[in-house]
């Protein structure tokens, strides 16, 4: 689900429920610690990671084509009301006005930024400054060096960041966010990271996921497993397929796949047609002169020979060349040794939770 159609709260308090469920820097939360499809790149210095909509941006930009022609209802009903050469209905053209203004301010809302934005907004986990860089938005107007708006976030446990939670027409879904709040404590910035999770019983999968982002800025990347995949930055029509095929399910039968595809390919041209009114994120300069990265680093990944997005790592998977469900468990954890236990009970009673 687009971050943008969720709660960002700016202007009031944290939900309650969000600060209830509070994360750690410091300290892990559940056995652990897998990647879950969230990684561009990461080497000794950073790491790059997704946020939510790259994985299904396709449904919301079919919402802001849907939208864009339902645009011409209004355009319709002014002509056919107007045709005879009367000046028309009152009410007809109020409502004319209405399906132009409606529509028009779904493809503005929901089209902004997916369309001659960027495709992909990366957040860098950065070991040497411990801080989190989000880029935010596209610059249309940059001057030297400024690159396009990033959002930052300080990696100390005085930063607020939570497993949110969102109930949606489609179930509850759940995703990592950082805030920031002023000094009444109401949201002045809310951005999320990585990828989102579907239903209490994925819970245990976010939390793994949050395992593996910490232990990687607290100890580095000497041991981490490898990630599900490292997502292209390059996405090729073939990608865009695989975005769109998976979107409906990583599980899913042959059978719903066919049923699916129609589908599945309309979503595939509507991922394209975006990615070619957008163009790659740049950093700042500044935060570009601190994650140069040596060359030599053994820890710099994809490194050549890697597979890199779904179509590769899929491949790979099946000749034996890559992990399939690559992970590792918290050294030293005391409590609740299984996943999905530990889970229900931190969702249940967060302040009751056992870490080692």
């Amino acid at each position: 689900m687009d971050e943008r159609l969720m709660k960002k709260c700016v202007g009031a308090p944290i939900p309650e429920w969000d600060l209830a469920h509070r994360l750690s820097v410091s300290q892990p939360v559940g056995p652990e610690i897998k990647d879950l499809g969230t990684i561009f790149c990461s080497n000794s210095i950073f790491m790059d990671v997704i946020e939510p909509s790259l994985l299904d941006k396709q449904w919301v930009i079919m919402a802001v084509v849907i939208s864009f022609v339902a645009i011409g209802i209004g355009p319709y009903i002014y002509y056919f009301t107007h045709s005879d050469g009367s000046s028309g209905d009152f009410i007809m053209n109020c409502i004319a006005l209405l399906a132009v203004a409606l529509f028009g301010t779904l493809v503005w809302r929901l089209g902004r930024g997916l369309f001659f934005g960027l495709r992909y907004e990366p957040v860098r986990f950065h070991r040497e400054t411990l801080k989190l860089y989000a880029i935010r938005s596209r610059r249309f107007f940059a001057k030297a060096a400024e690159g396009d708006i990033v959002w930052e976030a300080p990696w100390t446990d005085d930063s607020i960041f939570c497993l949110h939670r969102e109930d949606t027409p489609y179930g509850t879904v759940f995703h990592i966010r950082h805030y920031t709040v002023d000094n009444h404590g109401n949201v002045t910035r809310a951005f999320s990271i990585g990828r989102e999770w579907v239903g209490e019983t994925q819970v245990r999968l976010a939390l793994a996921q949050w395992n593996y982002w910490c232990k990687y800025m607290n100890d580095g990347p000497y041991d981490l497993p490898l990630p599900m995949l490292f997502h292209t930055r390059h996405e090729t029509p073939r990608e865009s397929f695989l975005f769109s095929l998976y979107g409906f399910g990583m599980s899913a039968s042959v059978f719903m796949r066919v049923l699916a595809m129609p589908a599945v390919l309309v979503f595939t041209l509507m991922r394209i047609l975006a990615n070619a009114t957008c163009r790659a994120p740049i950093w700042p300069q500044a935060i570009e002169n601190i994650s140069a990265v040596a060359a030599s680093d053994p820890y710099a990944e994809p490194r050549p020979g890697r597979p890199v997005g779904w179509a590769e790592t899929v491949l790979a998977q099946r000749r034996g060349d890559y992990p399939d469900d690559a992970n590792a468990r918290v050294e030293g954890w005391t409590g609740n040794p299984d996943g999905p236990a530990y889970a229900a009970t931190w969702l249940a009673n967060p302040t009751a939770r056992v870490s080692q």
